[in-house]
C-alpha cells in the first residue's frame, strides 16, 4: 500500500525503498548489483517502477509491531516526504543510506538496522581483542 516500506534481500544485504504504487517506489539508489553500476556512478533518491526496485527479487513489505505501527507517519505524509526527498543526494553506506531513507519517510527519523548491527559486530569484535 501508499507508504509502506519495502526491501529485497541481495545476498547478505537488504535494499530498501518506500512504496507509493507500482510505478513509483522510492529508493536511495538503485540496487548496488552490476546492471546498475552506470546508474549509480553518482548515487541519489530516485522513483522507479517495482518491476526495477525489485530487479527480479521477492519483494518484501515491512510487517509493523504494535509499537511501530503507533509511531508512523500516515501514508499521505510519508507518500509526501519521499517525494520531496526525490534528487537529494548525500549517500554515505554508513550514515544516509537507503534503509535510513526508507525509515526517515515512515517513521520521520533515520535508521538502519543493518548498520547498527555491523557497528555492534565490530564493537564486540574490537572489545574482545582489547
Amino acid at each position: 500500500k501508499t507508504g509502506d516500506m519495502v526491501r529485497i534481500r541481495l545476498g547478505s544485504i537488504y535494499h530498501y525503498g518506500v512504496f507509493l504504487s507500482e510505478d513509483e517506489v522510492v529508493q536511495f539508489g538503485y540496487p548496488p548489483i552490476p546492471e546498475f553500476s552506470e546508474q549509480n556512478a553518482v548515487v541519489t533518491v530516485v522513483a522507479v517502477d517495482i518491476d526495477t526496485f525489485s530487479c527480479g527479487h521477492i519483494v518484501e513489505v515491512a510487517v509493523l509491531d504494535r509499537k511501530e505501527k503507533k509511531k508512523r507517519l500516515p501514508p499521505e505524509k510519508t507518500a509526501e516526504i519521499a517525494r520531496a526527498r526525490i534528487g537529494e543526494g548525500g549517500y554515505n553506506i554508513i550514515h544516509n543510506n537507503c534503509e535510513h531513507l526508507a525509515y526517515e519517510c515512515v517513521f520521520g527519523e533515520k535508521k538502519s538496522e543493518q548498520t547498527d548491527a555491523i557497528r555492534a559486530f565490530w564493537r564486540e569484535k574490537f572489545n574482545k581483542e582489547v
